[in-house]
């Protein structure tokens, strides 16, 4: 069940997550505590792994088959692939090397990026479709509430 009354639109609830990401970014920019680095990276990678696998789970097969999509889903999965590879190296890395504050930096580039690319070409396309972006939503919700939770 919907962990909302009236389940948030799926690019709306994404948006948020969108937003929420980039705010972590903005506060690991102007941090100098390695304890808080190390801690606000290990939020922005678990929002960022439950943001991918309920878009590569849910959203994506929606968005590829009604628009029946052979170049913007593809390459945004290659996108969470990059993403994903990152989150991996910060995860060995100390947050006092160079490195370290490097490859978080990269990554904050990449979603930007990635981002930029949904708001400006995939949701407005999806948003055209069928779909029905409440009930995408509404199971986005749950699936995201699961993987929280664990």
């Amino acid at each position: 069940m919907p962990n909302q009354a009236t389940p948030q639109e799926a690019t709306a609830m994404l948006r948020a997550d969108h937003a929420k990401v980039s705010k972590l970014f903005a506060q690991f920019d102007k941090s100098r505590s390695l304890a808080k680095k190390k801690e606000l990276v290990a939020t922005i990678c678990k929002e960022l792994l439950v943001h991918t696998e309920i878009e590569e789970t849910i959203f994506y097969p929606a968005v590829q088959a009604a628009l029946k999509d052979h170049q913007l889903v593809p390459e945004a999965n290659v996108e969470h692939a990059s993403i994903k590879t990152l989150i991996d190296q910060v995860d060995g890395t100390d947050p006092g090397s160079d490195e370290y504050d490097a490859k978080v930096k990269v990554m904050a580039e990449y979603v930007k990026h990635h981002v930029k690319e949904e708001h400006t070409e995939m949701f407005p396309k999806a948003r055209k479709t069928k779909l029905d972006m409440r009930l995408l939503g509404a199971q986005m919700a749950d699936r995201k509430a699961e993987l929280l939770a664990r």
